[in-house]
This record gives C-alpha cells, structure tokens and sequence, in this order.
C-alpha cells in the first residue's frame, strides 16, 4: 500500500524550513517536499517569513528551544544567522555567511552550500572549466556574490567584483580577503574566464567583449533562461543557470537539516514542471 502524505507525518516529525524575507517565491518547499515524500521519511519543510531581524531571533531561539531541526537561510537574514550560531562550519566562515542552521542540544550550527551548489552547476553544465587559475568576475556584491565566493577562491580562482557602487564591492573584497579584487570598469570582462550575475536584475554588460571560451553563469533562475543567459547563448557561450545552483546546494542542506542523505530523485525535471518551463 502507497504511502500518503498524512500517514508520513507523526508525533516525531522533523521540522525544516526556510527562512527569508520575502520568501514566498523560494522552491526550497517544494524541493525538500519531494525528497522527503519520496523517502518516506517522517518530517516537513515550511516556509518562515519573518517580519524582521528581531523575528529572525525569536525564529532561532525557537530551534535552540527544539522546536525546530533547522533551517536554511535567504536573503536578508544570511549574515545575521553566521553571527547567531554557537559555531560554525568551514564555508560559512569563509564568506562570513550561512544558508543553513542545524538546532541540536540547545545549540546552532552555521554552515554555507551556496559554494557547493555553484560548484555543482558548473561541473554539470560547464564541465570544460577548469577553475584553478581562472579568471571569475562576479557582478554585484551583495549577499549572492558573497555566498559563492569562498568555494571559487577555494578553487583556486581569481576573483574581480564588478559593481555599479565600488564602495560596497571594497567592502566585500576586505572581507573575502587576497585573491579577491575590484575591478576599476567593464574592461576586465575581456580576460574572464567565467563571469556570474549575483544581481537580482539583468546586468548592463555587453558580452561581446567576452572570449569565445568564457562562460556565463546568472544564480537567478526565474525564468531559467535568463536575458543575460539568452544573449550568451546567441553568442554561443557556455552557459550555466541558477536551476543548477539551487539543485546542488539543495542536497547538502537536507542532509545538514534532516540526518541523512536525500532519495534519488530527477529534481531538475520535477522544478521545470513546476516552473511550467520545457526541460
């Protein structure tokens, strides 16, 4: 007999979620969801909007108190969780950001797999890359360009921070440390050998300037092609998209949350369904 939803779920359910604001967009729900229903695996994963960084804390105070297993974190509340957690993991230290907190024995622990799933994305969808010794420029140097940074350094990467406001991208440079620089303009797209919109809108770059190997990754994925992606296409450049990213972080995070690695499942396909958007 076939499993329902309602029968999964007991007295000793495991409560995961995510956490951001606005949040109601995220298909972390329906990620998790899936893998958890597929597993029969007796847990849930919501959705936490709280209101502001006081209701973050009462959220956190909450997991400390057992009443939550843990959680990823969105914007706005990444940097606040790091400076939250009792400790914390080696990625989340780099970046001085987390997208998971696990709540055991009174206690959080921070930990980032935005590095992993941009990782993931590239060895799927750009897997002629090779990261060590590359040139990356990331646009934007908001919490996005922050939570990938560390893995690309770890990698052996080169990182230019390109953006509209230089003061912010120095600030995020000093934070990440040497291998980290500002670029002065537009110019240095010409040696990239990966570029990444971490911007929650199109960039205003011209990709001709790119080699004809360079490889263009935008961490949006609504839609899946992006503009950016659509006009490197065109051009008949790698690319790669967000879909990936959030795929591949998805798994650690799981892990992290509810104890044991997720059930195979096709979740690129199961997210374009939902999206309403051709494999």
């Amino acid at each position: 007999m076939s499993r329902t939803p309602l029968s999964r779920i007991t007295g000793a359910a495991l409560l995961g979620g995510i956490v951001g604001q606005p949040v109601s967009h995220s298909l972390s729900p329906v990620i998790h969801n899936a893998w958890l229903e597929a597993g029969g695996i007796d847990g849930t994963y919501a959705a936490f909007a709280p209101v502001d960084a006081a209701g973050f804390e009462a959220l956190v105070a909450a997991g400390r108190a057992g009443l939550i297993a843990g959680v990823n974190v969105t914007a706005p509340f990444k940097e606040q969780a790091f400076a939250m957690a009792d400790e914390a993991g080696t990625a989340a230290r780099a970046t001085g950001s987390a997208n998971i907190l696990v709540f055991e024995g009174g206690r959080a622990r921070a930990d980032s797999a935005d590095g992993a799933g941009v990782l993931y994305a590239l060895a799927e969808q750009a897997p002629q890359l090779t990261l060590k010794g590359a040139s990356v420029v990331i646009l934007g140097a908001g919490g996005a360009a922050r939570a990938g940074a560390g893995a690309l350094i770890e990698a052996g990467a080169a990182l230019s921070i390109l953006n509209r406001t230089r003061e912010r991208a120095e600030a995020l440079a000093d934070d990440l440390g040497p291998a980290v620089s500002v670029a002065a303009d537009a110019a240095v797209l010409e040696g990239a050998d990966l570029v990444i919109n971490a911007l929650s809108v199109a960039p205003d770059i011209d990709l001709s300037a790119l080699k004809p190997s360079a490889v263009v990754m935008d961490m949006t994925y609504k839609p899946v092609v992006t503009p950016l992606l659509a006009a490197a296409q065109a051009r008949g450049l790698t690319t790669v998209d967000g879909l990936a990213m959030l795929i591949g972080q998805a798994a650690p995070s799981f892990e992290a949350i509810f104890r044991r690695p997720p059930p195979p499942l096709d979740l690129r396909a199961l997210l374009l369904r939902h999206l309403g958007e051709a494999a």
